[in-house]
């Protein structure tokens, strides 16, 4: 998608801080943290949202996804301290980038209900 934000972010044409990449996903640093701790996952194959994944692709790319967010969690230590996972699907649902990727947030309590 040529005018997709995290899309120019994957291809290096606008620059983001780089927690992990391989060849499936990146996590950056989110610009518009919520918490002290706010990462997102991005796959780099371009989806809106979950639910627009073909079957076919469904495996490989949320397995690729998983696997950043692992990656991530035992590089900045959230894994002990607790976390929040976050997927918003819609402008309704707070969707601001409709591009697929999951916000990590941690470093503070969360509240309950979320929304």
């Amino acid at each position: 998608m040529s005018g997709c934000l995290f899309c120019k972010i994957i291809a290096g044409e606008i620059p983001a801080e780089k927690l992990y990449e391989d060849e499936k996903a990146i996590v950056i640093r989110d610009i518009n943290p919520q918490a002290p701790w706010h990462f997102l996952v991005i796959p780099k194959k371009h989806y809106s949202a979950l639910h627009e994944i073909p079957e076919h692709d469904a495996p490989t790319l949320l397995c690729g996804l998983m696997n950043a967010l692992h990656q991530t969690l035992n590089a900045t230590g959230l894994n002990s301290n607790g976390y929040r996972l976050v997927v918003n699907s819609g402008a309704s649902a707070g969707q601001t980038v409709f591009h697929l990727h999951i916000h990590i947030l941690g470093g503070r309590d969360m509240q309950w209900p979320p929304g």
